[in-house]
């Protein structure tokens, strides 16, 4: 208990209380720094500032990501020979809620319309889950 009440009187002892100060009226500091301080000083948050490099920024979609060209059926319900499985998702969602597919009674359910059916393997009826494993097939090699 005595090193724990100590490491406690340290965290709030005088040399942090510093930081707590208010800047004066006549400091050139953006207003964000002269909002009040937390009630807890455990609370102050801080920030951590990284540095974005030109390599990253400049770098070819890989993975899910990157565009592969798709199956015929896929490319007729989205329009485009190549495209993202993120992307083909967005679509597919587009599409479920602009024609209200989704099972009244449980959201969980798509029900397919005849342009899903094509892409879900035939099947009426398809869980949100599933939807993911059922377009692989569709994005070719």
């Amino acid at each position: 208990m005595a090193i724990s009440s100590g490491i406690f009187s340290t965290f709030l002892s005088a040399e942090t209380m510093p930081l707590l100060k208010f800047p004066s009226p006549t400091s050139t500091l953006p207003l964000r720094f002269l909002a009040a301080p937390p009630a807890n000083p455990r609370m102050v948050r801080s920030t951590v500032v990284t540095c974005a490099t030109a390599s990253t920024g400049n770098r070819a979609p890989r993975g899910i990501m990157k565009p592969k060209r798709v199956s015929p059926e896929m490319a007729d319900f989205i329009g485009a020979p190549e495209v993202s499985r993120t992307q083909a998702l967005k679509l597919i969602w587009a599409h479920i809620k602009e024609h209200n597919l989704q099972d009244p009674s449980n959201k969980k359910n798509i029900l397919c319309d005849e342009k899903l059916k094509k892409i879900f393997a035939g099947r009426d009826q398809v869980g949100f889950l599933e939807i993911a494993g059922l377009i692989s097939p569709h994005f070719l090699k």
